[in-house]
């Protein structure tokens, strides 16, 4: 048992925000390096995808993918995030087009640099972007930059990107965790988004990720990750 005592709320507080006992079940040791292992390995197969197949994803998989991300912390509990599902293939052909134009801006009229494009040889990218048409479903993630009140009132976000950010990886996890791929596509700059979706002022395209199932025999680039001790730095 600890001795820290935990500062609650006083009574008067309490009343206001009420707190609730936590749920959380202890796993024995032995136990959480098992499913901890698990985890890291199913994760370690997970790719990002420019090759998907059109065949259909229900929309009930979106909604979970969704309310996964949701349970994400955020800054003061803000939950500074919308997420746009997007099946329509009409509105998904100008996501292609405006998306594609940026990226041709970016690509081929160099306003990547050198450096930037050299980093993204290995990945063999370009601004062809036919998987946006071709997924079934792309998804939105807008960050709200503050709360539009119905009476016209500002009220200040805390940590929306930091906030949005884990939501987004939450994201990408629950999609792999139930056999769809995903790729975290961010074309530069977004805004056009904004517009084409009727997003209100408070809100900014954070990342886009179209998705689906892959095309049967997908190739992805031949890349390794670091190992443990390349991004660990332990201080015992």
């Amino acid at each position: 048992m600890s001795d820290y005592e935990f500062p609650y709320p006083s009574t008067e507080l309490a009343a206001e925000h009420p707190f609730v006992p936590l749920v959380h079940e202890r796993h024995a040791e032995a136990d959480m390096v098992a499913r901890a292992t698990g985890f890291r390995d199913d994760l370690k197969h997970r790719r990002s995808v420019r090759m998907f197949a059109s065949d259909p994803v229900p929309q009930r998989l979106i909604e979970l993918a969704i309310e996964t991300a949701a349970t994400a912390p955020s800054g003061a509990h803000k939950e500074p995030w919308t997420f746009v599902a997007i099946s329509s293939s009409d509105i998904k052909r100008q996501i292609r087009e405006a998306a594609e134009e940026e990226e041709r801006v970016n690509y081929l009229e160099n306003r990547m640099n050198d450096e930037w494009q050299e980093a993204l040889a290995p990945l063999g990218t370009d601004h062809h972007k036919e998987f946006l048409e071709i997924a079934p479903w792309i998804v939105v993630l807008f960050e709200q930059r503050y709360e539009q009140q119905a009476n016209g009132q500002r009220r200040k976000n805390y940590y929306v990107k930091e906030s949005c950010g884990i939501a987004a990886g939450l994201f990408v996890a629950a999609l792999h965790n139930m056999g769809l791929a995903t790729l975290t596509h961010t074309p530069s700059p977004m805004v056009f988004l904004t517009k084409l979706l009727g997003r209100p002022e408070n809100e900014r395209p954070f990342v886009m990720f179209p998705i689906g199932h892959p095309l049967p025999d997908t190739l992805v680039p031949d890349l390794a990750r670091k190992d443990l001790d390349e991004v660990m730095v332990l201080l015992d």
